[in-house]
């Protein structure tokens, strides 16, 4: 019977966009060729970790939700301790509130990613206001004002 499995991994952060496509490949070609089947990918793309693993601060993520054989897991993970590429990865059972909670977020994401983006108007830039300035050249004008100011 085939159980539904969800498996995140890290690969280091040095690798190009082409090689970390075939570390992907990889591991799902890995997980089709031994009787299972690839649900879900999601590439979670480059990310700071919480704390340093192998002196890397960075990390490639992705994740692979797929359903195989339980034996299949021992298999795939002894593939990740082999891969230098891959710096810390994580597999779980999921559970059938898992599953719909999944499903759930498959379905939402992909509502938000077919959903027609509304642009909002860009304003037109205002000018400036250019504060009043009185130039006062005459003396007599400016006793005027301070007479004004002081009654």
């Amino acid at each position: 019977m085939l159980k539904q499995y969800e498996t995140v991994f890290i690969a280091t952060p040095v690798l190009s966009e082409q090689q970390m496509k075939e570390a992907v490949a990889k591991y799902t070609k890995l997980i089709t060729d031994n009787g299972g089947e690839v649900v879900y990918e999601e590439d979670w793309g480059l990310r700071q970790l919480a704390y340093p693993i192998q002196h890397k601060t960075s990390g490639f993520y992705y994740l692979i939700q797929f359903q195989a054989d339980p034996s299949f897991v021992e298999v795939l993970e002894t593939q990740y301790f082999r891969d230098e590429r891959i710096i810390r990865f994580l597999t779980v059972a999921l559970d059938k509130d898992a599953v719909e909670y999944a499903e759930r977020r498959r379905q939402n994401r992909a509502k938000a990613a077919a959903a027609p983006k509304v642009e909002e108007p860009v304003a037109e830039p205002v000018a400036p206001v250019e504060p009043i300035v009185e130039d006062i050249d005459d003396p007599a004008d400016a006793e005027e004002t301070n007479e004004t100011v002081n009654e």
